[in-house]
């Protein structure tokens, strides 16, 4: 049956979105969602939830110092958003302005870079930066941290730190793998103490993530692409796990995103790659048994993707739950942990 976008919308009241983290990173709610079986739990019961031997994968990107603003040579103001870094001097870039900045213009950024437009790619700009040493670097000397457009707010010093994840690793992205902001050092540690093993890959979060979806047949919608590792030792690890019978759980959507499109050829593939995969309800998972998840945006090829991963009529209920239990919503909200429903 085709999908359209008005199956992916629900009400969702503008006060239950979360607009800071609460003061402890464990202290979110977490609801378990599996078939017709919705239970409202506590973060820090998750070590209850799982099994010795069973696998958390978990993506260790770090969220860049993304944005940046400046004006225009020919006057005006732009706000940049970096969707990645191409190569020592160049990156791609979402670019706001009054006026859309033309090839060959040059953008004064956070009054010290002074950047050109090379060309425009879609919605995108290839920007050059100036020859100041790594461009990563610069980046996060000059830029701020890139907060979701549903934070109402401006990045505070506290974001510095609830943004990431306390395991962020891998410089890259402009959003964070929210669904990792629930876990401190002590969690972790409770889970490795029961048994449970911990993994790792690295999915760089673009900015594409935000894009609305502006097509109602779905079968037209273009998906942005993320760039991601998986390592030999995690590609082992989740053998290992098979092996001896445990679940893999993906923390997060980015780490699902990663090992569904490096198992698209059958085994999970070590190594990097690059993925536009658009997970729609009807996609055959071949990897994890089990999501921890933040809730999503109405209309978002996110919703769509735990849609898939859980069934459509168990996550429309569970959602329709989280509103009326007055759940907390998107990055700095609560979350779910849902189990993997391959019913038709």
């Amino acid at each position: 049956m085709p999908l359209s976008l008005s199956d992916f919308d629900y009400d969702l009241p503008p006060e239950l979105i979360a607009q800071s983290p609460l003061p402890e990173r464990t202290a979110s709610r977490l609801m378990v969602v599996g078939g017709s079986l919705i239970e409202d739990r506590r973060f820090t019961e998750l070590p209850r939830l799982l099994d010795a031997g069973d696998l958390l994968v978990l993506n260790d990107t770090r969220v860049l110092h993304a944005r940046l603003h400046g004006v225009r040579d020919s006057g005006g103001r732009v706000e940049v958003l970096i969707e990645r870094p191409i190569g020592r001097h160049e990156a791609l870039a979402q670019v706001r302005a009054s006026h859309a900045p033309k090839p060959g213009s040059r953008l004064v950024l956070e009054g010290a870079l002074e950047v050109d437009v090379v060309a425009r790619d879609g919605e995108f700009y290839l920007l050059r930066f100036p020859d100041q040493g790594d461009l990563v670097d610069l980046i996060e000397r000059h830029g701020k941290l890139p907060l979701p457009p549903y934070i109402q707010r401006q990045a505070e010093a506290n974001d510095e730190a609830r943004y990431q994840t306390v395991y962020a690793r891998e410089r890259g992205s402009v959003a964070a793998p929210t669904a990792g902001l629930h876990f401190d050092a002590a969690l972790l540690e409770a889970l490795r103490a029961k048994g449970v093993a911990l993994a790792w890959l690295t999915l760089h979060v673009g900015a594409g993530t935000f894009q609305p979806v502006r097509v109602d047949n779905l079968a037209l919608h273009q998906m942005h692409r993320e760039r991601y590792v998986i390592p030999a030792d995690t590609v082992g690890a989740l053998a290992a796990a098979h092996a001896r019978g445990g679940r893999i759980i993906a923390v997060g959507t980015t780490c699902l995103r990663a090992l569904e499109a490096a198992a698209q050829d059958g085994e999970i593939l070590a190594g990097p790659g690059e993925t536009g995969i658009f997970i729609l309800p009807g996609f055959r998972f071949r990897t994890a048994d089990a999501l921890i998840t933040n809730f999503h945006l109405p209309k978002s090829t996110l919703l769509m993707l735990v849609s898939a991963f859980g069934g459509m009529e168990p996550l429309r209920r569970a959602y329709r739950h989280a509103v009326a239990e007055r759940y907390r919503f998107f990055s700095y909200g609560d979350a779910m942990f849902i189990s993997r429903n391959d019913a038709p």
